[in-house]
């Protein structure tokens, strides 16, 4: 899917937070990669977000205590954190992944964080094949400032991975180059495009396909047409890395039916 925009501060509920709800899209997976050819202030990153979907803060409950008072509620279970945490650490198994980190404020939230953690640690115990960290969430933020490269699978609750996701988009070259996906049970997922709608450059043909691009990759991947999702993706980088076509986020000129016609070309 494409991006939807959410009022902010009023007006309705977010539709992607609806749609991740009622589909029980449980765990959202951000690989961060730099790109061969495409310079920013960070090379050989190569990174993974694991974001719990259903609860944390954006659980969505809400109110007014008093006049000028409003409480919101955070949620933290054992069933949804136990079900992200063996997510990522199958994701870092099935992808010959060397490390899951899980991110927590487990020092000030000590029963919700400290349930999130706790999870986590018995999921390690259960695969020592994969090595495991734990990093405060305000620490991880300046590590992933200071060193990407030290990461590999991060693991976390809603609202940090919701930061922390955007925080490692922004080492690769920002939103417009991240792929995403949403996956639920039963084989359910969800590839979306995390960046802004944009309605400045709406009709105007300069948009940058490659978010969309290569999260239509992971759902080809998720239904098993690796070979596929491989072809378009070289597509996308050689392009990128070739400089010619590029769309004005990336430096470039290019417009959307340009890049688009390259990455064609090279199929």
């Amino acid at each position: 899917k494409g991006p939807m925009a959410t009022p902010i501060g009023k007006g309705f509920r977010s539709l992607n937070l609806t749609l991740r709800k009622e589909l029980d899209l449980y765990a959202n997976v951000r690989p961060c990669v730099s790109i061969p050819g495409f310079k920013t202030r960070y090379d050989n990153v190569n990174l993974v977000t694991v974001r719990e979907n259903t609860e944390g803060e954006y659980s969505g409950l809400e109110h007014e205590v008093v006049s000028g008072v409003v409480e919101s509620l955070k949620v933290i279970t054992r069933k949804a954190s136990m079900r992200i945490a063996e997510y990522a650490f199958k994701y870092a198994i099935d992808n010959k992944r060397e490390k899951v980190t899980a991110v927590h404020k487990a020092n000030i939230m000590k029963k919700a964080d400290g349930l999130f953690i706790e999870c986590c640690r018995e999921v390690a115990a259960k695969n020592n094949e994969i090595r495991y960290e734990e990093i405060i969430v305000d620490n991880a933020c300046m590590q992933l400032v200071k060193d990407p490269t030290q990461f590999d699978v991060l693991v976390m609750p809603n609202l940090y991975g919701d930061i922390i996701s955007d925080l490692c988009a922004g080492l690769i070259g920002g939103l417009g180059l991240t792929p995403s996906a949403n996956i639920g049970l039963n084989g359910l997922a969800l590839a979306e495009a995390v960046h802004g709608t944009a309605p400045d450059i709406a009709g105007k043909n300069l948009a940058n396909p490659t978010a969309l691009l290569m999260s239509s990759c992971m759902m080809l991947r998720h239904l098993g047409h690796n070979d596929k999702a491989d072809e378009i993706q070289n597509a996308v980088l050689t392009t990128i890395a070739e400089g010619k076509y590029r769309t004005g986020d990336l430096g470039g000129t290019a417009t959307t039916t340009d890049f688009t016609k390259a990455i064609i070309d090279k199929l």
